[in-house]
């Protein structure tokens, strides 16, 4: 700690700050003043406690916040998400109006201390970032994301540089989920992208973006977001376009630029978007076609119907914005497009209910979806997009142990799988999550096979040649794997890390350790691939570097067993499994 040359009461300091803030704070007082206060005095007695396990030394307090000081990255990021931990448990037994959540802020770098507190542009970075941040969430700047990524298992989402209030450059930004696993799912931005210039595809490129939902209603907000998915999901049948996948589409959901920077952004030529407004027995959808190239709409059109005829609508919706593209579409793919309807409108619901739950890739989302799709299917036990998506979270639930009991959910996930491609075979998700449960039950060739049925009938499906392409790097074809994930990161150019984690296993197969560490390092959250990382290093001689990644790996995941990941890696040649096993003893494990 230094002292200032012109007034030595004034002192500096490096050390991470945190802002944390309660949510809806005013409406909470103006509802029930007395309890929101007598609540909030008792949860922040109990932070303070606990802030001083973390060496953190509270600052102020004030009515809804707290101002912490910390002396690393490491310890105010812990602090924060043990925060929103204890705030949950709180409010366990409240109602969800009466909860009090908060949002965190965390920077990194020299104030200024005096008796009054502290003080400096760092403080106020830290406060601005708590301000854009979701509730229950930390939002941290590049600052802290440096000293952390490698040391914390948590899951880490770049958000991109934020022109954060009264702050004169702009801050890199990420958020921290303590779900790890879901965040190697979700869509992200990466810092090289910000500079990379996408190729445009030779045939007619189309983005959806996601459509706005004008009504305050929670339910208008899943509405928009279905309709989005299923026009991507239709769209995407077709050979001769070239469709943006959801995950990079809704990126730009919390956008707010012009369709031509977004179409700049991913190198498409056709942007279209909408809006969606709903009554108790209307929807009001409006929908536009935009030239990139001419900056012109070239189609727009409203669409003002009965609620009961919404599988009409989005029929309709999707041929027009086809149409507009002057694509040829043959007759019997036109017809393929053309999705099995529910006999119950309010399964159909349910599904777009779920939908808006499973892309969030958490625990409690996951659960959310699962009871969405069950609903439908209770609803309707022959609607096979609501069989295939239930197959999927229960996939989801065996992939990262979300359940007490994950043998039994992979076989339910198989059962759901094959019901779905009975009830439709047209249907591209039932084949895909059949592949994945076939996968890991090692039936190889009949994995294989049905990836390649789900691309037949949806080929822009990105994720999907992400998952064909780790299923072909267990079969052994890993540069048809490494062409098939070049081709997920185009048609979703903010992909999540779990497409570097399969080129990197593609690469590691073909004993290309340079293109490994690569991969590994281009990961938002690296540690999830610390043992590729120590065993290409290894292999390469680099025996130091190799055995600190493992003493890393052995911080974050302290019950990592060799010998049972050995038996559940689902590899065709044993000469693979052998040889990432070789690779992680020599790394030290």
């Amino acid at each position: 700690m230094n002292t200032t040359g012109s007034d030595p009461s004034i002192k500096q300091k490096l050390g991470a700050v945190l802002f944390a803030d309660v949510v809806g704070y005013s409406r909470l007082m103006s509802e029930n003043e007395m309890d929101t206060y007598n609540a909030l005095k008792s949860l922040l007695s109990q932070l303070e406690a606990t802030c001083s396990k973390y060496q953190g030394k509270i600052i102020e307090v004030r009515g809804d916040g707290i101002l912490v000081l910390f002396d690393t990255a490491t310890s105010a990021v812990e602090f924060s998400i043990e925060l929103h931990r204890i705030a949950a448990q709180h409010n366990s037994d409240r109602l969800e109006h009466e909860q009090i959540k908060f949002r965190a802020g965390v920077h990194m770098g020299e104030v200024l201390l005096d008796e009054r507190g502290i003080h400096g542009d760092n403080v106020n970075i830290a406060a601005r970032l708590q301000e854009i941040a979701e509730p229950e969430r930390v939002y941290v700047s590049a600052a802290v994301y440096d000293q952390i990524r490698n040391r914390l298992r948590y899951g880490y989402e770049f958000l991109g540089s934020k022109q954060l209030k009264n702050i004169l450059s702009p801050v890199a930004t990420y958020c921290v989920r303590t779900e790890v696993e879901g965040a190697t799912m979700a869509a992200t931005l990466r810092p090289e992208m910000q500079l990379e210039v996408l190729e445009r595809p030779d045939i007619p490129s189309v983005a959806i973006l996601p459509f706005a939902s004008q009504g305050g209603d929670e339910d208008d907000s899943w509405v928009a977001e279905g309709l989005t998915d299923d026009i991507i999901m239709n769209l995407s049948k077709f050979r001769n376009l070239f469709i943006i996948a959801r995950n990079s589409s809704f990126f730009f959901k919390t956008q707010s630029m012009a369709p031509q920077e977004a179409a700049r952004r991913l190198n498409v030529r056709y942007i279209a978007r909408g809006s969606v407004r709903r009554s108790s027995s209307r929807i009001r959808i409006t929908a536009e076609l935009i030239d990139a190239n001419t900056e012109r709409t070239i189609w727009g059109e409203r669409f003002d119907r009965k609620l009961d005829d919404i599988f009409d609508i989005l029929d309709e919706v999707t041929e027009c914005i086809v149409a507009a593209t002057a694509v040829m579409i043959e007759s019997h793919e036109k017809q393929r497009m053309v999705q099995t309807v529910p006999s119950d409108l309010r399964a159909y619901g349910s599904v777009l209910q779920g939908q808006h739950h499973i892309f969030k890739y958490t625990r409690n989302d996951n659960r959310k979806a699962q009871h969405c799709y069950e609903s439908a299917l209770e609803r309707d036990e022959g609607y096979a997009r609501a069989a295939a998506a239930l197959s999927r979270t229960l996939n989801i639930d065996w992939r990262y142990s979300w359940t007490e009991d994950p043998s039994s959910a992979l076989d339910r996930a198989l059962s759901l799988a094959q019901r779905a491609v009975e009830l439709d075979p047209t249907d591209a998700r039932g084949f895909g999550e059949l592949g994945y449960v076939q996968l890991y039950r090692k039936e190889f060739d009949s994995a294989i096979e049905s990836y390649k049925r789900a691309l037949q009938l949806n080929p822009n499906d990105a994720d999907m040649h992400s998952d064909y392409a780790d299923a072909l790097a267990h079969w052994g074809d890993n540069d048809t794997a490494i062409q098939h994930l070049q081709q997920a990161m185009r048609l979703n150019p903010y992909f999540p890390d779990q497409y570097l984690w399969h080129l990197g296993g593609a690469y590691y197969n073909l004993k290309r350790y340079d293109d490994v560490i690569s991969c590994v390092n281009k990961m938002n959250n690296p540690t999830e691939g610390q043992r590729v990382l120590a065993a290409s290093y290894a292999h390469k001689g680099e025996l130091d570097m190799a055995r600190q990644i493992a003493d890393k790996h052995r911080a974050v995941h302290p019950n990592f067993s060799l010998s049972r990941w050995a038996k559940v890696q689902p590899d065709r040649l044993s000469d693979d499994t052998q040889h990432f096993v070789e690779g992680l003893k020599k790394a030290g494990f």
